[in-house]
């Protein structure tokens, strides 16, 4: 009998794993079985500090009293305007334990995002880096514009040990006697513990804002249960312990981080490395130290970590799990990783409404490539999750079809904050719209081909833009593309790839060009090539599109 081409049913099976933690209905009773069940164990690395769940229970505790003192009630909201740092997890914990959510806030964020996204989630209190004070939040909490009542301010340095030389090498630090210290606070509050507050599995646990790629950013209202659920697939589908660790690339203000990095660190539990913010040298320097097991990220961070490495195979063969998700892959990225590192990549897919995965290649088990299209495949659906491709017409598609991919399950929030339309819009009775096209094979396995709003026509064709860049990601000069469509007098669109060189490359726009028309059909090849320096990502990596599109002039 042939083996069953279908390796990830084994998944599935009668007594296989569920995703689900019995007794555990919410992210904080989960954190708090972990406590109880290993208070010494390391949950956080930072440079030369650790922290265990004891210390880290502690702070939480501290500061979450001092939240109850400033007047902080049930339903409240506490923004995090952090990098990877151990004050954002004792934050999160704090806001829990308070009896209200957290608001992670990314740190790129200027004064018009800051003030916008404070405003929207109405934030009563504000934890955040003393720099980020000084040069952003000042102007936008002191103005009196928004709800923020209480402002605690950190040192990225805290969290080290001050007794090693090898340690975040930082400016000095600015003036923030206009704000509460988070160390005054813990001194403050040290041993206390806050008042018992009831948590649901249906609270709010993060109000996690979205990028923002077709408009402004909506707060996605991620349960505790549904991070419960999601640190329980991560836990499951990759077969981790409390003897692994994590090494920390993506931000934690975003779903991956959050729920693939803390949660699943809080609740095994686990290491977690942090090292403030992504740089590859320093990604490297703490695989090296550290030998994580595990770790999620955007394809982005992992090449360039491969390229800041001078001995990748040995830097990399500490990972025996290694998922990456966040924006497409093309085969030749993936392929060229195990080459130069001896260590697969897995693909995983979810949305910041979906709290993080909904569909991943089972652990040991190559994604496959559609012959057809040229795309690696994003998994199958993970524990407890359905999913289908939906036509135009809201037919549910054939296999091999292409349509919207449409999910449900646990991990679905249950809509946006204070935004009833668009939840109505977007969740129909609790099926979640992803707004990705893309198809299903006779096999189970999901490919996405590309973003509805991305879709290029061109003379009346239509050019799914990831079809077009993976073709580029194979020639030997390009490093990054992305692919955009640009208004055309006469075709309507156009298609234009904008790409960058891998180091010491030389190439010339018409070579590229060239190259697309002997492998593409004419009408998707790009007529207009951009090279430039870098492409412009979000914080998590994924080329912005959107960023090129309008910063685009009408071609003569």
């Amino acid at each position: 009998m042939s083996p069953d081409p279908r390796p990830w049913l084994k998944l599935y099976g009668p007594g296989r794993p569920t995703g689900l933690v019995p007794g555990h209905p919410t992210m904080l009773a989960a954190y708090r079985a972990s406590v109880r069940r290993a208070p010494d164990t390391v949950v956080l690395r930072y440079f030369d500090g650790e922290t265990t769940l004891a210390d880290l229970d502690r702070a939480s505790d501290a500061l979450a009293v001092a939240l109850r003192h400033a007047g902080f009630t049930r339903g409240d909201r506490l923004a995090l305007y952090l990098q990877n740092d151990p004050a954002f997890v004792v934050g999160l914990l704090a806001a829990w334990k308070a009896g209200g959510s957290a608001v992670p806030i990314n740190p790129m964020n200027r004064a018009g995002e800051l003030t916008y996204v404070l405003r929207d989630s109405g934030a009563r209190a504000l934890l955040c880096l003393d720099d980020l004070w000084a040069d952003v939040a000042r102007e936008v909490v002191g103005g009196g514009t928004t709800d923020v009542r209480l402002v605690v301010t950190v040192n990225a340095r805290e969290g080290q040990r001050r007794d090693e030389a090898r340690v975040l090498t930082l400016a000095t630090a600015p003036d923030v006697s206009d704000t509460v210290r988070l160390a005054d606070l813990f001194a403050a509050h040290d041993g206390a513990a806050p008042d018992p507050v009831t948590v649901e599995p249906g609270d709010v646990a993060v109000l996690t804002y979205t990028s923002g790629t077709t408009g402004r950013p909506k707060g996605a209202m991620n349960t505790q249960a549904g991070l419960v659920f999601t640190s329980c697939v991560y836990r499951d589908w990759m077969g981790l312990t409390s003897g692994d660790s994590i090494l920390g690339i993506a931000p934690l203000f975003h779903i991956t981080g959050l729920v693939g990095h803390t949660a699943l660190a809080l609740l095994l539990p686990c290491p977690l490395v942090l090292t403030h913010r992504f740089h590859p040298e320093v990604m490297v320097e703490a695989l090296r130290e550290h030998r994580p097991t595990f770790t999620v990220a955007a394809i982005t961070a992992l090449t360039a970590m491969v390229a800041a490495s001078t001995r990748p195979r040995e830097d990399f063969s500490s990972l025996r799990a290694l998922y990456s998700g966040g924006a497409a892959i093309a085969p030749a990225v993936s392929d060229a990783f195990l080459e130069s590192t001896g260590v697969p990549i897995h693909t995983i897919y979810g949305l910041t409404e979906t709290t993080s995965p909904t569909h991943a290649a089972p652990l040991g088990a190559r994604a496959p490539v559609d012959p057809a299209t040229g795309a690696l495949s994003i998994g199958v659906p993970v524990f407890g999750t359905g999913a289908r491709v939906l036509t135009d017409d809201g037919q549910e598609s054939a296999p091999g079809e292409i349509g919207e991919i449409v999910v449900t399950g646990p991990q679905v929030v249950p809509g946006y904050w204070n935004r009833s339309e668009e939840t109505a819009e977007t969740m129909p009775g609790g099926e979640l719209r992803t707004g990705d096209v893309g198809f299903m094979d006779a096999l189970g396995w999901f490919y996405l081909v590309d973003r509805k709003k991305d879709l290029i026509i061109a003379g009346g064709y239509k050019v799914w833009p990831r079809e077009v860049e993976d073709l580029l990601y194979t020639h030997p000069a390009v490093r990054e593309a992305a692919v955009i469509g640009v208004p055309d007098d006469y075709r309507g669109e156009t298609v234009k790839a904008v790409v960058t060189l891998r180091p010491g490359a030389k190439c010339d726009p018409g070579e590229l060009i060239a190259f697309a028309r002997e492998r593409l059909s004419v009408y998707k090849c790009p007529r207009i090539v951009e090279i430039v320096d870098e492409l412009p990502k979000t914080a998590t990596g994924k080329i912005l599109r959107r960023a090129l599109r309008t910063s685009q002039d009408t071609p003569s």
